[in-house]
């Protein structure tokens, strides 16, 4: 995988997929506004860690941070982001407890945070992956079942299928849900995927689309 990658985040979700694509062979670099969060990370994996700003100077960028911080970090990241493939993960989580096992979110049924991000750089091509699983399925999951849907949506065609090619490089069966707005559904996956996870204790699950 000959491409440089920026993953802009911290947390489980940003290390599992820069480890995912440091083993793919793509040159990886970490964005945090807190480098010391991920020391242990680094001396694990030998994946370098920058500021924000730095990382976003890759090919290919991966927002992986709460959805609560997901604005600012667009906001101040800014023109940086002007032309960029920016793979959308995170979700519009809201702070506080499940409502009988399902997750609160700050956006509306007619909006998504991912369309959010776009009107605030409108020059970055978001397509919005990998926020309907949990972290230990994103890199190569397996089911007995076959490979398992990763449905995506964004604005710009050209990422899309770059975006598509990278997953089904990791084990996914991309499926291409629309333009942004379809980034509303696509986000609400992710309340429907944790839901059963909350009622049952179980995390073991995918979603997958079966076509005729």
């Amino acid at each position: 995988m000959a491409l440089t990658v920026g993953i802009i985040g911290s947390g489980t979700v940003a290390q599992t997929l820069g480890k995912g694509f440091f083993g793919a062979g793509a040159s990886v670099t970490m964005g945090t506004r807190d480098p010391g969060k991920l020391a242990t990370f680094t001396a694990e994996t030998g994946i370098p860690v920058a500021d924000v700003a730095t990382a976003a100077a890759a090919d290919v960028l991966v927002l992986a941070v709460k959805g609560t911080a997901a604005e600012t970090v667009v906001r101040q990241l800014g023109s940086a982001l002007a032309g960029k493939v920016v793979i959308d993960t995170t979700n519009p989580i809201a702070d506080g407890a499940p409502d009988a096992g399902v997750l609160r979110y700050f956006t509306n049924a007619n909006e998504s945070l991912m369309e959010r991000l776009q009107a605030i750089a409108p020059g970055a091509r978001f397509v919005k992956a990998w926020n309907s699983v949990g972290a230990p399925f994103m890199i190569h999951p397996t089911f007995a079942e076959g490979r398992p849907t990763m449905f995506i949506c964004g604005n710009d065609a050209d990422a899309k299928a770059q975006v598509a090619e990278i997953l089904d490089g990791f084990g996914w069966r991309p499926k291409d849900v629309g333009l942004a707005p379809s980034a509303r559904p696509v986000e609400a996956l992710c309340q429907l995927w944790c839901a059963p996870g909350f009622l049952s204790g179980q995390w073991r699950h995918a979603f997958a689309l079966f076509e005729r």
